[in-house]
């Protein structure tokens, strides 16, 4: 349900009130209004997104809040593939499938959210930004959503593979890009690696994220932290810690989202080197 006006203290005229659903999260309610999740939690006091309760009323940002964060996803000058409907897949299958925005793909298609594909259609994907186009600190496409898709697949557990935190679970992200571990809320997060510090700040959809520069072009991203334990430029070893494990913002649950690139390209976590 959604309010306008003066019925919370502070709240002004022109500001949108969302009255929390049975089910929902901030997750649903960022996707709904396609806003910042970090920007919607600051806006409402929200340091753990896994207490809202129904009846509970949240201010969602302004356009001009939200934007330049999460929007980011796609630009107007982004460039496009072709992709061909297969039978029995929708808008949201395909987004989920990609790694892309929801609603981002129904924008640049110029679709409405309950638009219907049809198996043969063709609409249009987002191709991957290439490393140079980034920030030097980005190891992943502007489009990436991190989240576990229903159908992930799990990481096989072998006791000789070392993980930033307990890893009570490990699942494969959208587009296999990382890895979301389970652990426990506010445990230790460990470099996996030695290296430098390039990025230890909240990132749009990530939480609290530091990112570790290693050798041969490798770079370690550790993201849904509670806090931070580094600064950027630090020089660090195995083992020290980055920050304590927080809640994930897209699942409400202590998982540390995992991601290694090598010269800008993802690369599967198991098998990235840990030094």
């Amino acid at each position: 349900m959604v309010l306008w006006g003066t019925l919370l203290p502070g709240v002004s005229a022109k500001d949108t009130v969302h009255i929390v659903a049975k089910g929902e999260t901030i997750y649903s309610i960022s996707r709904l209004y396609r806003v910042n999740q970090e920007t919607l939690m600051r806006l409402n006091d929200i340091s753990d997104p896994s207490r809202l309760f129904e009846g509970m009323r949240l201010v969602i940002p302004s356009a001009t809040d939200s934007a330049s964060v999460q929007m980011t996803a796609f630009s107007a000058g982004s460039e496009y593939t072709e992709y061909i409907v297969q039978p029995n897949e929708t808008m949201y299958s395909i987004a989920r499938s990609k790694g892309v925005m929801f609603q981002a793909l129904c924008d640049i298609n110029n679709f409405p959210r309950d638009y219907m594909v049809k198996a043969g259609e063709k609409i249009k994907l987002p191709k991957p930004a290439s490393p140079a186009a980034n920030n030097a600190v980005f190891i992943l496409p502007s489009w990436a959503v991190p989240e576990r898709p229903a159908n992930a697949r799990a990481v096989p557990k072998d006791p000789a593979v070392r993980w930033p935190v307990s890893g009570k679970e490990i699942f494969y992200m959208n587009g296999n890009i990382g890895v979301l571990v389970s652990g426990e809320e506010s445990e230790s997060v460990k470099s996996l690696t030695k290296g430098t510090v390039v990025h230890a700040s909240p990132w749009r959809g990530y939480g609290n994220v530091a990112i570790i520069e290693g050798g041969g072009g490798y770079r370690y991203l550790y993201g849904a932290c509670q806090t931070l334990s580094v600064r950027k430029g630090d020089n660090i070893e195995p083992g020290t810690e980055l920050g304590k494990l927080g809640i994930f913002p897209a699942s409400g649950k202590p998982e540390l989202v995992f991601i290694v690139s090598h010269n800008g390209s993802p690369v599967d976590p198991v098998k990235a080197p840990r030094l």
